[in-house]
C-alpha cells in the first residue's frame, strides 16, 4: 500500500516527508489547505481529532503526532534510527522524545501565544520571551548531548531537529527572531548541514518551496501550492 501523508508546506509534515523519501517509501502527499482552515474540518478531524498536521494513513490505520509517526516508520522499515537491539537505542529514544514532547511544544506555544494568554499583546510578548529562554536552554542541552543521539547515518531525529531549528529562525514572521543563532550550536548546525546533503532534502525543497538551504540558512517558503500558515 502507498502511504497517504496529509501535509501543509513548512509544517511538521516536512519531517515525515523527509523520512518517507529517505527510506524510499511510496506515498501520496495530500494537501491540508491551511488558508481555508481545512485542518479544522470534520473530514480532517476524522483523521486527526486534534486538528493538527500531519496525519499519515497506513495499512494499520491512521497515525498522528509527528514523533509517533516517525518512530513507527523507523521501527517498521529500518534505516531511519537505531534498531531496538542497538546499544544506542535508549539514548536516541530519550532525545527523540525530548524533541517531540519538550522542544516542539514550546515552539508551537511561541507561534500561538494567544491560545495560552488571551488577547493582551503584553502578556503574549512576555510568554514568548519566557519560552524563547527555555528553548535556548533546551537547544544548548541538545547540542551538548550530541554524542547520545548522533548516529552513524541520518535518522528521523536529525530530521525532527532540523525542522525545529528552521522554525526557530523563521517564525513567527511578525516578531523579532534575533534571539536565535544556529551558529551557537555547532552539533545542531552540523545536523542541519548533513540533512541538506540528502536527496530527500532536495525533494522536500522542490515540493514545498523551501530553497536550497532550508535548515542552515532558511528563508520564507514559496510553496507551489498550499500555505504554511
Amino acid at each position: 500500500m502507498t502511504y497517504v501523508l496529509h501535509f501543509a508546506p513548512d509544517n511538521a509534515s516536512l519531517i515525515v516527508r523527509l523520512a518517507l523519501d529517505h527510506a524510499d517509501l511510496p506515498y501520496e502527499a495530500r494537501l491540508v489547505d491551511r488558508s481555508t482552515r481545512a485542518q479544522e474540518t470534520a473530514a480532517y478531524r476524522a483523521l486527526n481529532p486534534n486538528g493538527l498536521i500531519p496525519a499519515l494513513e497506513t495499512p494499520h490505520g491512521v497515525l498522528f503526532e509527528t514523533g509517533a509517526i516517525v518512530l513507527w516508520l523507523a521501527d517498521t522499515h529500518g534505516g531511519l534510527g537505531p534498531a531496538p537491539d542497538d546499544a544506542q537505542r535508549g539514548n536516541w529514544l530519550k532525545w527523540l522524545f525530548f524533541v517531540a514532547n519538550t522542544l516542539h511544544p514550546a515552539l508551537r506555544m511561541t507561534f500561538y501565544p494567544e491560545k495560552y494568554t488571551g488577547t493582551d499583546r503584553r502578556d503574549q510578548a512576555r510568554l514568548r520571551r519566557q519560552l524563547q529562554a527555555q528553548i535556548t536552554d533546551q537547544l544548548r542541552r541538545l547540542d551538548d548531548a550530541a554524542a547520545d543521539w548522533q548516529a552513524s547515518a541520518p535518522t528521523v531525529l536529525d530530521f525532527y531537529i532540523a525542522g525545529c531549528l528552521r522554525w526557530c529562525a523563521l517564525y513567527p514572521e511578525d516578531t523579532d527572531r534575533g534571539w536565535f543563532d544556529l551558529s551557537a550550536y555547532p552539533a545542531l548546525h552540523a545536523t542541519c548541514s548533513l540533512v541538506e546533503t540528502l536527496p530527500a532534502c532536495a525533494t522536500l525543497e522542490r515540493a514545498e518551496g523551501l530553497g536550497d538551504t532550508p535548515f542552515t540558512a532558511p528563508r520564507a517558503p514559496t510553496p507551489p501550492y498550499g500555505s504554511a500558515t
